[in-house]
């Protein structure tokens, strides 16, 4: 326990300690549970967490509690949480610390040592799952013989493939032998990459992670009366999900095969961390719990002294803090309220605006446009949408009939009349925006918002006939709406604090991440997903092959390749972003003659009937064909790295957005960057662009892992 010790006092600065408090509980038959409660002394607003002190102290009670299991003292013990919390997991807030792999993998055999002597106590184990549970929260669970859970637990979940590291307390070995491997590659794998999917209760009841499921009102009472009907032999448990000999024999590595190959097509085979818990669950097929726990040790302190680790914690405190106190946002008490939203428009994009607009902020929405037909067909979308979410059990049949009383179309614009916020999706073409605001303005009060959609435009050429063009702010959704988090709030040079404080308040209570940024060309997103694009086309037009520029970006481990991209936005899109960009910078954007005409082609990737991509299109690789400057895979990485870090360096010195941060934030959000790598800027300043570029880095000292 001394490098233990030694860890804590490495890693004790601000660690909230959740202290182990014990008391007996009697049994029946003469028999005594001793009942662990996890307690930080903090509401629930600051969960328990597991630091190296709170092991520690955890590994002294459970030792304790050993002893006099083997004096006959107790019978049984559980261990719960305070009210609504079991625990977070591990306090990462300082692993930054960690000097060395080293002394990360006593973290990990910490974890084990501690954890593991809830199945070496010489009396039968149990936790009582009262609340939150994730990470090494759930990893107590796995450590005991017996788990019960509160039906209203609202997340369970093993997120640390998410965050770039494994279940590194027991999670990769305990829960495939547990649930099975199927099961295990859901919960390890497959759900962090979902943007974190958490488990309900009753999901971890039917998986088998739960073994008995309880009412809130009597979970303490309940799980107790349980513990002794086990103790007793009256409740024999049953586990039907824990593998057996045909499915170790058969199933267990073709599963993990299918998963290997699931993940080299979604997402490359840049990210670590998943692979490794692959790994992890490969092996959890035929080795005992020891072998199972050091190999969690040894990859586990590879990877929190690693780089992408590292680039992860960074994008998880932006996703978490930087997020929730947005940079230059005025004060909230200035904002004004809205009880009416008016959407101009009635198309798709429109009809999605209605749609999270009355759901989230459960207010009139009345939407209009050229001709009722218009309108209609726009009010039936949206109370379909409203439809499939009640057949879906997302909400209830009277918040649905709710929703759909709420929305209403027009194509009288004087129902705008007492309309707090009316956003505009009309046509991406300056006049039209121009001529709609010029219109709208005369129904509406002089305090209402009026917001613009815009991508690219400029928000305060926009607003060039109105009467009171403070009352504009950018409003720039991504899509699809319901699902990308990320608004740009764009600060035109005459829009007032009012107007700002009302977007970015509307901006949260829509549930989304909202960064201020400057009225530049692209904003943040389209600015440099210009730059990427506009270097992959120009590679392209000047003889580069398609798979070499797939292959040169490789490196950033990008959600998808450059062309599944323009194709995924619209090739016509694509080309009309690249074209705005080179008007505003000739000097350092391409527009791409083959890109306009791949747009009247269609498409530039082949696929079959599912959607699947078989390769490149005939007519598209004629369309290119002709450039006689290829560039090599390495070349081109280097290119488009050094013209990333020259754009953003410059969107920083003209303020576009308050910091680099920033700058993540929004690709994380809106453009699906890769979590570990932290965004852009930490990649840049890992591989050397950033010095090449202007002599310096984005981040003092860089993000990187430990050498």
């Amino acid at each position: 326990m001394a490098e233990f010790t030694q860890l804590a006092e490495l890693l004790k600065d601000d660690e909230v300690v959740t202290h182990s408090y014990v008391r007996d509980v009697p049994l029946s038959g003469g028999k005594t549970l001793a009942l662990v409660t996890l307690d930080n002394g903090r509401d629930h607003t600051r969960p328990n967490t597991m630091g190296p002190t709170t092991l520690l102290e955890l590994q002294r009670t459970l030792q304790s509690l050993k002893d006099r299991a083997s004096h006959g003292e107790i019978h049984a013990v559980a261990v719960t949480g305070k009210p609504y919390i079991l625990a977070a997991g591990a306090d990462l807030s300082h692993v930054d610390a960690i000097p060395s792999t080293e002394v990360a993998k006593q973290l990990g055999q910490q974890g084990h040592a501690t954890l593991g002597l809830l199945g070496d106590l010489g009396v039968p184990s149990f936790v009582f799952i009262n609340g939150l549970a994730l990470g090494g929260g759930v990893e107590i669970a796995l450590n005991a013989d017996y788990r019960t859970i509160d039906s209203s637990v609202p997340a369970l979940a093993l997120p640390e493939v998410f965050l770039g590291i494994i279940p590194g307390w027991g999670g990769a070995w305990l829960l495939p032998n547990l649930i099975g491997i199927e099961n295990a590659l859901k919960v390890i794998v497959e759900n962090p990459l979902k943007n974190n999917r958490m488990l309900k209760a009753k999901d971890a009841l039917e998986l088998g992670i739960a073994d008995v499921m309880f009412e809130p009102a009597n979970f303490l009472e309940d799980s107790i009366k349980w513990v002794d009907r086990v103790v007793s032999g009256t409740t024999k448990v049953k586990r039907p999900n824990q593998p057996g000999k045909i499915e170790r024999a058969v199933k267990w590595d073709a599963a993990i095969g299918i998963a290997r190959k699931m993940l080299q097509s979604r997402i490359g085979t840049v990210p670590k961390s998943p692979y490794a818990a692959l790994d992890l669950l490969a092996a959890a097929k035929n080795t005992d719990k020891a072998t199972g726990f050091a190999a969690e040790d040894e990859v586990l302190a590879g990877l929190i002294t690693g780089d992408q680790f590292r680039a992860s914690i960074y994008a998880f405190n932006l996703v978490q803090k930087r997020a929730k106190r947005p940079a230059g946002a005025p004060d909230k008490a200035l904002a004004r309220p809205v009880t009416k939203v008016g959407v101009i428009g009635a198309g798709l994009m429109a009809s999605q605006f209605a749609l999270l607009f009355v759901r989230r902020l459960q207010v009139p929405v009345v939407i209009t446009d050229l001709d009722q037909a218009r309108v209609d067909k726009g009010l039936d979308y949206i109370r379909g949408e409203i439809d499939t979410l009640r057949d879906k059990g997302r909400i209830s049949p009277d918040e649905s009939n709710r929703l759909k009383a709420l929305v209403s179309g027009t194509t009288d614009k004087s129902e705008f009349a007492d309309c707090d916020w009316v956003i505009e999706a009309v046509f991406e073409e300056l006049g039209v925006k121009q001529d709609v605001f010029a219109d709208v303005e005369q129904y509406v009060s002089e305090t209402a918002v009026l917001a613009t959609n815009t991508s690219s435009l400029s928000v305060d050429a926009i607003g060039a006939k109105l009467k009171h063009p403070e009352r504009l702010v950018g409003f720039h959704f991504f899509n699809p709406v319901a699902v990308m988090p990320l608004i740009e709030v764009v600060k035109a040079p005459k829009t007032d604090d009012e107007t700002l404080s009302t977007a970015m308040v509307t901006a949260a209570a829509l549930k989304k991440t909202a960064v201020i940024t400057k009225n530049t060309p692209g904003f943040v997103v389209n600015r440099i997903l210009a730059k990427l694009l506009g270097e992959a086309m120009h590679a392209v037009d000047t003889g580069t092959p398609f798979d070499t520029v797939v292959e040169a970006v490789k490196p950033l481990g990008l959600p998808m390749d450059p062309f599944e991209l323009l194709e995924l936005v619209g090739l016509t899109v694509g080309a009309h972003v690249l074209d705005t960009h080179h008007a505003a910078f000739p000097d350092r954007f391409f527009e791409s003659e083959n890109l306009r005409k791949l747009a009247e082609h269609g498409k530039i990737l082949d696929r079959d009937g599912k959607g699947k991509v078989k390769g490149y299109d005939k007519t598209a690789l004629s369309i290119v064909a002709g450039g006689t400057t290829p560039m090599s895979a390495d070349e081109l990485r280097i290119r488009i790295e050094d013209g990333l870090a020259d754009e953003i360096h410059r969107m920083l010195e003209d303020g576009v957005v308050a910091a680099a941060e920033d700058i993540d934030l929004c690709m994380i959000m809106g453009a699906g960057w890769p979590f570990q790598m932290g965004g852009v800027t930490p990649y840049l300043d890992r591989v050397g662009a950033s010095e090449r570029v202007f002599g310096g880095t984005f981040h003092t000292p860089p993000i990187r892992g430990v050498a």
